[in-house]
């Protein structure tokens, strides 16, 4: 029984042990016959034998093949005998496996790994319902266990976002959201931002998430946030940077709590306060609107005038006393002193003998005690009376010379109002509309008498002065050349308002007492105060034709610049051509533009000049013009004109078009154009919606009237360009005109209403207004198109005496459904006593032309190493493109792509704009941002300045 079993025992191990070499000879035969593509597979179990199922330690990851690299899969497993590879449901070929065996020492198993590489070639030849994928298959003596499925796939990242950020302009605590989409790869990328080449941790910033979908959220904008951000994407192929994307945080301004009031200005009399505040509460920062309202407030006082005291009559004498003395007393009290007056000089009591010195004091008479004081008083007395005798005269006779004369002006008034001679204004034969008063209405000033409008008089005709003086008057100076077409009407409210009228000649009925009606100028109906001298209501300057200056450049460049206009010209260095010269000139057209405007085109801009014409520039120069829109891409289409030879003006490029032949960046109030051929240029404006805003500067000129009374205000509203504010000075300097308050800026709307110009708060007893002169109106059209002359509006006020020497008032200027300004007049009429207000800055009027190195802001030997920086592409993007946006350069940027250094360019196009400020720190924080550069131009003393300019010098032989 036993050896039966024994029998039986080793019988089966020897079954078991065939089986096992059975299986081994079958797997090599099915490997073998595999490898000969009979097609026959592995089979997925074996006879059960002893031992346990393989358990894998390792199995394949998913994997990604980078470029043409093939990638490593490993499988290991034990107990294993054997473990092959099946991708893609094939077995995978004995050959291509890498095998090691290795024994488990703590549980005494064999452990098998195995590598099998698969190639870029192979994934991309696999055409299936799903990803390239492979699994393990091992064997043991119990059975077989497969691993998971590892798929393989082939990684890449495009190069194009498929949503770039956007700058923002937004307040402070405003929320930001930049989107950010990265660009389609595999294995998906993972987004990064970046502000300012720094990564941005979200979890030390509570206020910044990045985690909604890639994209960039600041729930509270601080002024810190801003900066220019960038999306970064990466995956284990590539990584991708976005377009950056600025983030400006402005500030709008707030005013600041009001100063006390200041003390009043005058010691004695009718003076002004003011108090002020200022736009610092905040400050507006990075754009933000400047605060609306006045910044000063000024109000009328009245300082009590000090008044010094007057004695009253000596009372009696007193009785005589014992000692042969009567007395007699006066009082400072006709009137006393008040407001810090002084006291009355001399004695308030006084004595003197009374018995004619009979009476003996001391033995001795009394007049010889005493004889020199009796004598010197006696002839004080006399004094007094002579002097007090004199200014009683004087005073009467004023007072009866002041009578008479006001007498006399009130009867030679015939007429109820003041004519107003159109025709002295035009020139020629316009239409005149007025309406007579009843008879007996002999002023109108007199508000308790109203005047009769039912009777409307018109005729047309010229109307001309018999006073030669009233003529003199009217013409006296140039300022007061004709208007076209001007149509005058009276109303009841002694409002003028002014039109420019379609016909010249208007017909109505010629009632009788009217002026008379025909061509006939000898008038003698009309009296010398009926006259129009009280109003000249818009008139225009006489200009010179042109402003003009020149300068010899030649190959290290310079500056050509306009004094007081606004207007320069930028020659680069090397612009033109060594051991050449060239005088280059510029000129501003004073006289009619040659630039008619079409449809509702306007003038923004003065006509410039620049030349010889036939000049040849080997690098594009920099003009600079003046104009007078609000900018605003919304509001304005503005286009840059250039004239042709045969004088016709044609359209070089719109502000917002791409060109590659010019390039024009609008600043607020001027315009830089990069240009190669010289010319005439000029900007005009096409207002897109009635929000079009047009920036007017307003100001108020006075001078005396060669009546000693009159004195004329002139209010000018021109366009704000300072050439255009130039012209008007001049011409006011020639005429004697005074600036009597700081020029002010108007916004002028362009939805078609008038402008209102008036006089306001004249003081009642001292100054009046010629009647129908308070308020005038200028129509819409005149204002818009005011480039052709300067406009202005003549006020003419009248003292009431000699004496009178301040004026204070207001001119309100305002546009009906728009903006105003109040111009707060405070000045003496006296030329000796009034203060000077300057005109202009004079920083740029003393060297009109600079030439070589010091005409430019930033040295040469830096511009050089900031050129060979930027003008050398980068893979990261930091090139010239990257110079031009911190610079504020977002657009046309292939104008410089087609420059030899668009560096240089840009460049020129920063000394441009920075002539007058020159700030190098902001252009060395743009390059510190960058990081291109460390340089700290700001730092850079000025001995290296002169060295590196010595040493430029130097090297080009000067």
């Amino acid at each position: 029984m036993g050896r039966s079993a024994a029998a039986g025992g080793g019988g089966a191990g020897a079954r078991r042990w065939l089986q096992w070499l059975g299986l081994c000879f079958w797997a090599a035969g099915a490997a073998a016959a595999r490898g000969a593509d009979s097609g026959e597979a592995l089979p997925d179990s074996i006879p059960s034998a002893p031992g346990t199922l393989p358990h894998f330690i390792e199995e394949p990851d998913d994997a990604y093949i980078i470029k043409s690299n093939p990638i490593a899969l490993r499988c290991k497993a034990r107990p294993a005998m054997q473990i092959f590879f099946k991708c893609n449901g094939e077995w995978v070929h004995q050959n291509e496996h890498v095998s090691e065996e290795s024994l488990d020492e703590s549980s005494g198993l064999k452990v098998r790994e195995v590598f099998i590489n698969v190639t870029r070639q192979q994934v991309e030849d696999f055409h299936g319902p799903e990803d390239y994928w492979c699994q393990c298959v091992a064997w043991s003596h119990l059975g077989t266990s497969k691993s998971r499925k590892a798929s393989v796939r082939i990684a890449y990242l495009r190069k194009n976002f498929e949503q770039d950020p956007q700058g923002r302009e937004v307040p402070i605590e405003g929320m930001i959201v930049l989107h950010c989409r990265p660009p389609e790869g595999v294995p998906a990328a993972e987004v990064e931002w970046l502000k300012n080449e720094e990564p941005i941790d979200s979890e030390q910033d509570e206020n910044i998430d990045t985690r909604a979908d890639h994209n960039l959220i600041i729930r509270q904008a601080r002024l810190s946030d801003s900066g220019n951000y960038t999306c970064m994407a990466a995956n284990i192929v590539a990584k991708r940077r976005s377009l950056s994307a600025t983030v400006v945080v402005y500030v709008n301004g707030g005013w600041s709590s009001w100063t006390e009031w200041s003390a009043c200005n005058v010691r004695c009399g009718r003076g002004w306060q003011k108090r002020s505040r200022t736009c610092t509460n905040p400050a507006p920062l990075n754009g933000g609107a400047f605060c609306e309202g006045m910044s000063v407030q000024k109000i009328t006082c009245t300082s009590l005038c000090p008044v010094d005291g007057s004695w009253e009559l000596w009372s009696e004498w007193s009785v005589c006393s014992p000692e042969c003395e009567h007395l007699r007393i006066r009082e400072c009290t006709a009137p006393p002193p008040r407001n810090g007056g002084k006291f009355c000089e001399g004695l308030s009591q006084e004595s003197e003998n009374c018995t004619d010195g009979l009476c003996i004091l001391d033995k001795k008479p009394l007049h010889e005690i005493k004889p020199q004081r009796w004598s010197r008083r006696g002839i004080e007395n006399a004094s007094d009376i002579a002097l007090y005798s004199g200014l009683g005269a004087a005073v009467v006779a004023v007072a009866v010379l002041v009578v008479g004369v006001t007498l006399y002006r009130r009867s030679q008034s015939d007429y109820g109002v003041d004519v107003i001679d159109s025709s002295a204004l035009t020139g020629g034969f316009q239409t005149f509309n007025f309406k007579t008063v009843r008879q007996g209405n002999s002023l109108l000033l007199n508000s308790a008498m109203q005047p009769d409008l039912t009777v409307s008089r018109t005729y047309s005709g010229p109307i001309c002065l018999q006073d030669p003086l009233d003529k003199e008057l009217m013409t006296e100076s140039s300022l007061f050349n004709p208007l076209s077409d001007i149509k005058v009407k009276v109303q009841s409210s002694f409002m003028v308002s002014l039109g420019v009228s379609e016909r010249a000649d208007y017909h109505g009925k010629n009632h009788p007492g009217t002026f008379p009606h025909g061509n006939n100028r000898s008038f003698t109906t009309m009296h010398p105060r009926n006259k129009a001298p009280y109003i000249q209501n818009l008139s225009s300057l006489p200009t010179r034709t042109e402003l003009r200056t020149t300068g010899v450049f030649g190959h290290l460049g310079g500056r050509l610049v306009m004094p007081n206009t606004g207007v320069s010209l930028l020659i680069p260095h090397g612009a033109i051509p060594e051991e050449n010269s060239w005088e280059i000139y510029m000129s501003i057209n004073q006289g009619e533009p040659s630039l008619q405007s079409d449809g509702s085109e306007v003038l923004l801009s003065p006509e410039v000049t620049c030349g010889p014409p036939d000049m040849v520039v080997t690098t594009p120069f920099a003009l600079t013009i003046p104009h007078c829109a609000d900018v605003s891409s919304e509001h304005w289409n503005i286009h840059l004109k250039k004239r042709t030879q045969q004088g016709k003006w044609e359209e070089v490029m719109s502000v917002e078009d791409e060109s590659t032949s010019c390039y024009c960046l609008l600043d607020p109030f001027a315009c830089h154009v990069l240009l190669d051929s010289f010319g005439t240029y000029a900007l005009t404006g096409e207002p897109i919606t009635d929000c079009a805003v047009k920036q007017l500067k307003v100001a108020v000129f006075g001078c005396m009237s060669c009546n000693s009374l009159d004195y004329n205000l002139r209010v000018y509203c021109v366009d704000n360009t300072p050439c255009a504010f130039q012209e008007v000075v001049s011409d006011e300097r020639h005429h004697g005109g005074q600036l009597l308050e700081e020029p002010k800026l108007l916004h002028f709307k362009g939805n078609t209403f008038s402008l209102q110009i008036s006089v306001l708060d004249i003081p009642p007893f001292l100054w009046r207004i010629k009647p129908f002169t308070a308020c005038q109106e200028v129509p819409f059209s005149r204002v818009w198109s005011s480039n052709r002359q300067p406009l202005h509006c003549a006020f003419s006020l009248e003292r009431y005496t000699p004496t009178t020497t301040q004026l204070s008032c207001k001119i309100c200027i305002r546009q009906l459904k728009g903006h105003e300004q109040i111009l707060q007049v405070q000045t003496s009429i006296l030329e000796s006593e009034r203060e000077t207000i300057t005109f202009f800055a004079q920083e740029d009027s003393t060297f009109p032309a600079q030439t070589g190195p010091k005409a430019f802001k930033i040295p040469y030997s830096i511009r050089q190493r900031i050129c060979a920086t930027f003008d050398t592409p980068n893979a990261k993007g930091k090139d010239w493109q990257m110079l031009a946006q911190k610079n504020s350069i977002n657009r046309n940027l292939s104008y410089f792509a087609t420059q030899s250094s668009p560096s240089a360019v840009i460049l020129n196009l920063w000394e441009a704009r920075h002539q007058h400020d020159g700030d190098l720190d902001s252009l060395a924080c743009a390059l510190e941002e960058i990081g291109r550069t460390h340089t700290k131009l700001s730092n850079i003393s000025e001995s290296q300045l002169d060295e590196a300019d010595f040493n430029y010098s130097r090297q080009n032989g000067l």
